[in-house]
């Protein structure tokens, strides 16, 4: 799908918006072959007549012409406001089938960009091509033709400057586009500074670090800067051109129009008469640099929204998916499962293999960078694997439709994310129609509950942005509840409790058992793993060992390093 492909639903306010500025264009061609007339009848002979009738006559098509731009700009703008909603809407439901792999090829700056600024630029040329992008170069064309109908000999100057004036202005088209697509990726720049230091505020307050990105804001700003004002003047470089040449032209026919009138060759009325298209074709010339600043950078941001709109999902349901397949037990399997992620040189994951029976507590835990997290982003299928299988329920993922797998899964990531609104609209987005008794019973197993209810607002308390004026624990938490709350066959918690002490994390995997769900459950904390029915100890992409907590105390060397440093040694060579 291409971005001007969106027009197609708007053919008839599009035709309804030519026809009127059609309609305007035939009335300013036909204003000064009337003046000439005016003049020739009616002021060289002095009959006032002639001049009320030709008068009035102008004066009548100059409402006409009035009417027809005032629904031009109404159906122009009816399209290019709709056109713009639908790119934005389509924008955002394109990236919403992104996979990961997706992600990572545009950073979040670049498609904000793309939202805002791409589609702006775009809506906006939309507009000026149904108000004045056509109706500027028929203006030309009109006018020259019409000079020639009114006194070929005067009109022969328009062949020689106008089909230069229209090679210059091409040649400055090409250059300018390159330029405003130079524009367009500084604006992803100084979008991607603001944006991390929205973000990293309080951070940035903690380590002083003020001067440090205020420079940094400053070189990114005076990059969009510079080159804006390059581009820019490029482009209004070439009006003095256009507007010399044009005057030059005026010049020669009032010259020898002159000469023509004083020698009998032509009349008054015919002389004005070319003037006046003259005028009209110089004024639509000087246009022309606007309408190519604005095509230029309309032809930057239509490449930017065709690589979304054309860019490889790849994350789709597989053709032998079954419609009506759904996780039923929670029985989960890896078999010889290799990964690498697309940018990366070696696997991340290598041939890894393990069962997890439904209802089973399997814990996971290994060093950072050990791929546990990838370990889970395999499961919902937010990327692929490159080699082995996972199977849910005896059945390959596979043969799910993605959208069945996922809801199957209660996925709560290594950082919780909460959405501005209210603690009920976060915990209910896990669920479609939650009930409110829903909502509280998740909490409540969520070991939320209670906090909630000592906020002022209770359960409608607002979330700032990211669960800003919420701790870890408490985000932690409501992320849980929000997973909980869907019933899941499957439990994946991502080292979600990190932030919770003991006793409040005992309390909720207690209350996690009353799902009946697996959980799969990544943790750095022994007390956490030793509960689970089995341990994975994950390094270096690849499964170690696996047992409970007193098999690997006593058949893992790295395992009985781990128990030691958290509990000393003491504990460890107790059991």
């Amino acid at each position: 799908m291409k971005t001007f492909s969106f027009l197609r639903p708007y053919k008839f306010p599009i035709i309804i918006a030519y026809g009127m500025m059609l309609i305007e264009l035939a009335v300013e061609l036909l204003l000064p072959l009337f003046l000439g007339l005016m003049i020739n009848q009616g002021v060289m002979n002095q009959d006032l007549n002639t001049i009320v009738m030709w008068g009035s006559i102008m004066i009548g098509l100059s409402l006409v012409a009035l009417a027809a731009g005032v629904f031009n700009s109404f159906y122009s703008a009816h399209v290019s406001f709709a056109f713009g909603y639908d790119i934005r809407q389509k924008l955002f439901e394109k990236i919403q089938s992104f996979s990961f792999k997706n992600l990572n090829q545009y950073p979040t700056s670049g498609l904000v960009t793309r939202f805002t600024n791409d589609v702006r630029q775009i809506q906006n040329t939309v507009f000026m091509g149904l108000r004045i992008m056509a109706k500027a170069p028929l203006t030309v064309l009109g006018g020259v033709i019409m000079a020639f109908v009114v006194n070929a000999r005067l009109a022969l100057i328009f062949l020689i400057t106008v089909p230069l004036l229209i090679l210059f202005l091409f040649w400055v088209m090409r250059i300018a586009s390159r330029m405003f697509n130079k524009v367009q990726h500084n604006v992803d720049g100084v979008n991607r500074v603001m944006q991390e230091n929205l973000a990293g505020m309080r951070l940035i307050k903690a380590f002083v670090r003020r001067n440090h990105e205020e420079n940094r804001f400053i070189e990114s700003n005076s990059d969009l800067a510079n080159s804006t004002k390059t581009g820019f003047r490029f482009v209004e470089s070439s009006m003095p051109v256009l507007l010399f040449v044009m005057n030059l032209s005026l010049i020669f026919i009032i010259w020898f129009g002159n000469m023509q009138a004083v020698a009998g060759q032509t009349s008054v009325g015919e002389v004005v008469t070319i003037v006046n298209y003259a005028l009209r074709v110089s004024m639509s010339i000087s246009m022309f640099s606007f309408i190519i600043m604005a095509l230029s950078r309309a032809k930057a941001s239509v490449g930017r929204l065709n690589e979304v709109f054309t860019l490889d999902v790849g994350m789709l349901d597989h053709e032998d998916a079954k419609p009506e397949q759904t996780a039923t037990y929670g029985k989960v399997e890896y078999q010889q499962v290799t990964f690498t992620y697309p940018t990366a040189d070696k696997p991340t994951l290598s041939n890894i293999s393990f069962t997890a029976n439904p209802g089973e507590k399997l814990a996971i835990i290994g060093a950072t960078g050990s791929g546990k997290t990838s370990l889970f982003q395999l499961l919902p299928r937010l990327y692929d694997t490159d080699s082995g299988e996972i199977r849910i329920d005896d059945q390959s993922i596979a043969s799910y439709t993605l959208e069945n797998l996922r809801n199957g899964i209660g996925y709560v990531p290594q950082s919780p994310l909460l959405f501005t609104g209210t603690i009920t609209d976060n915990i209910a987005w896990g669920k479609k129609h939650a009930t409110s008794d829903e909502i509280i019973q998740a909490a409540k197993d969520a070991q939320i509950h209670d906090t909630i209810m000592e906020l002022p607002d209770q359960y409608e308390t607002r979330v700032g942005q990211k669960g800003v004026n919420l701790s870890g624990g408490q985000k932690q938490r409501i992320s849980i509840a929000r997973a909980l709350i869907r019933h899941p066959k499957i439990l994946m918690l991502d080292d979600s409790t990190s932030a919770l002490d003991l006793a409040t994390e005992s309390r909720l995997l207690e209350a996690v058992q009353q799902y009946h769900c697996t959980t799969l459950i990544v943790t750095q904390k022994i007390s956490t793993a030793s509960d689970a029915d089995r341990i994975l100890l994950m390094d270096n992409g690849e499964i170690l060992a696996a047992g409970t907590h007193d098999e690997l105390l006593e058949t893992s060397d790295l395992y009985h390093r781990i128990v030691e440093s958290q509990f000393g040694k003491e504990y460890a060579n107790a059991k």
